[in-house]
């Protein structure tokens, strides 16, 4: 897949000058039609804007109970806070090579630590405990991205994209699944079997419904979520994979890959957010009042106004 033939050309470089959402530096427009009907969810005249370059691969953003933002530069092995004064920082280096990040409900960030395949838990205070680290005695492929559901239990995706940092030979599960960790963190069950690549993940705040995407099979699918963790009612929600996903107040899903794409609880297109870098990984809402789409890409950060407002970490 794309992000694989990103990564073989991921090399360390230190992060240049950040650039503030403050300063309004304009990158592009968001196309025809920037100045839209008052139900668009993009701000009126509102414009993409660069808030950051220089990293090798942007990814995994979620946003604390400020406001700030957090995300990963994966190939140089750290976490990035944006705050919500428009300050860009190193919030932990080395970081186990930190793929998808997301917060629970008691301010501790899950992170899906790609270096040996684990799930961690890193602390407010910057600790770190590994939580998952195998299933069934097997090396999990590599955990990619992860949503908490409200009472606290979490899925996660676990793909398999050879890293050239890996000392281990091929994926030791027999398929590329979606897992269920247990809120009291005893359990993890392998709840989906059956997609090609699942990738991008996301839950509704109401804790009834999950998204995952098929980036292999360009597919993205909706669930009906039980009680006890398992999974029912499988339905294509759209014909588009994701790498990385985020839902608003509307309960409309946003999916990446070239640009964001933006569909309506029905699965119908309802608007595209043109990225020009080859390739967007991931979105999440964040600000204070979390009315801005942060957008990671490549080298790069964005941000965009948004009318509606995001419901979670991501």
């Amino acid at each position: 897949m794309i992000q694989q033939v990103l990564s073989d050309r991921w090399h360390c470089v230190p992060a240049i000058l950040s650039l503030s959402l403050s300063l309004g530096l304009v990158l592009t427009g968001i196309g025809p039609g920037t100045v839209c009907a008052a139900d668009d969810i993009v701000a009126a005249g509102a414009t993409l804007v660069q808030l950051a370059e220089g990293f090798e691969f942007t990814e995994g953003p979620a946003c604390d109970a400020e406001g700030h933002v957090l995300f990963t530069d994966q190939p140089n092995d750290r976490i990035l806070k944006w705050s919500v004064d428009g300050k860009l920082s190193t919030y932990k280096q080395p970081c186990g090579r930190a793929n998808g990040l997301c917060f629970d409900q008691d301010g501790n960030l899950w992170a899906c630590a790609d270096e040996k395949n684990e799930l961690w838990c890193i602390r407010p205070d910057g600790t770190v405990q590994v939580v998952v680290k195998d299933y069934e005695g097997k090396l999990l492929n590599g955990p990619n991205d992860l949503w908490v559901r409200p009472d606290r239990g979490i899925y996660f995706t676990d793909p398999f994209y050879q890293r050239d940092y890996w000392q281990r030979g091929p994926a030791e599960q027999p398929v590329q699944g979606v897992y269920y960790l247990t809120p009291d963190r005893q359990k993890l069950t392998r709840v989906i079997d059956d997609l090609q690549q699942p990738n991008g993940i996301i839950g509704t705040p109401d804790g009834k419904t999950l998204y995952v995407a098929d980036i292999r099979a360009g597919k993205t699918y909706a669930y009906d979520i039980q009680a006890e963790g398992t999974l029912t009612n499988k339905r294509l929600f759209c014909e588009l994979g994701s790498d990385g996903m985020t839902i608003d107040n509307e309960g409309n899903v946003y999916l990446t890959g070239r640009g964001v794409t933006v569909f309506d609880p029905r699965g119908t297109r309802i608007r595209t957010i043109p990225i020009d870098t080859g390739w967007t990984a991931n979105v999440c809402f964040g600000g204070k009042d979390r009315h801005t789409l942060f957008i990671t890409a490549q080298k790069q950060l964005f941000a965009l106004q948004m009318r509606v407002h995001g419901v979670d970490s991501q």
